[in-house]
């Protein structure tokens, strides 16, 4: 089996890289890569690479994720995150290839305190959440076969992260103001590739089972408590913080205006995901335990 991977450099497609080699010969591609065009804004050259390599599963970890910048840029912002998902999913069509596509709880209006389900009405409120709906609509329209996987408040050990954040400032700051209106779980990259790798094979034996599916960590929690969980795990570990524990004070979102508009309500419900590939997806507290015993370890 051939495996055509976009966006290798980032969290998700880093961990795609070591999830997805056991599967067969692995192409992973990103925006510098030289033999091969990994460039989502230059569509047709996109199209082009699918062809040559003919894959068996095309695999998009690339997106256009910079959500507040994304308010001011809306028209590359759709071309990588809707237009580029969509010549994949023509092609793959053609090819008679899987596609594998990652989406976001942003498709929602976060309204709420239900976690939504697959067949919910979406109601994006920001560019990013817009242009990522329309590539999972771009990709249902081509009728090719395809898991999309919608998540939340992804996270990994490798690069920056909303718990490497909350460490660096507990040790500059005698307090800490953090938002506890928005609630979801944190979901590590390491999860996101592991369900992938296992949702391929899968599939690849059931094409009946192509669609839309929730895939997030289980629980969840506001950033406040995702904070004070961090810190608290931290302080165990023996690292030394200035920030107190009754120094991490809770806010709304209206403290902290910006740009796009943030989901309060990112729970999701992966019921549909679990019972169809026969999963059980771990408590959000188990990858990011892993993750800051990882980050403490190396210094970082």
């Amino acid at each position: 089996m051939k495996i055509l991977l976009f966006g290798r450099g980032g969290q998700v497609g880093w961990e795609l890289q070591r999830s997805l080699v056991p599967l067969g010969e692995l192409i992973a591609l990103d925006v510098d890569s030289k033999q091969q065009c990994g460039d989502f804004t230059r569509l047709d050259d996109i199209a082009h690479t699918v062809r040559a390599i003919a894959p068996d599963v095309i695999v998009n970890a690339s997106a256009y994720t910079a959500v507040d910048k994304a308010e001011s840029e809306p028209d590359p912002v759709r071309t990588i995150n809707a237009l580029a998902p969509g010549v994949l999913a023509q092609e793959a069509k053609k090819l008679g290839s899987w596609l594998i596509h990652y989406s976001t709880d942003y498709v929602f209006d976060g309204s709420g305190s239900k976690p939504w389900v697959e067949t919910d009405l979406t109601g994006p409120s920001s560019v990013y959440g817009l242009t990522k709906l329309e590539g999972e609509e771009a990709i249902r329209a081509s009728g090719c076969k395809h898991l999309i996987f919608r998540t939340s408040w992804v996270y990994a050990a490798r690069g920056s992260n909303f718990a490497k954040t909350m460490l660096r400032l507990a040790q500059e700051r005698d307090r800490l103001t953090v938002i506890d209106d928005q609630i979801g779980a944190p979901t590590g990259a390491e999860l996101l590739a592991d369900v992938t790798a296992h949702a391929i094979r899968t599939a690849l034996r059931q094409p009946e089972l192509s669609g839309l599916y929730h895939l997030v960590a289980g629980g969840e929690i506001s950033w406040h408590g995702y904070a004070c969980y961090v810190l608290n795990l931290a302080r165990q570990a023996g690292l030394k913080l200035k920030v107190g524990e009754d120094s991490v004070i809770p806010v709304p979102t209206s403290a902290f205006p910006l740009p796009a508009k943030r989901p309060l309500n990112s729970r999701l419900d992966a019921s549909k995901l679990q019972t169809t590939f026969d999963v059980c997806l771990p408590a959000w507290q188990d990858g990011v335990e892993r993750m800051l015993t990882e980050i403490l370890a190396s210094g970082k």
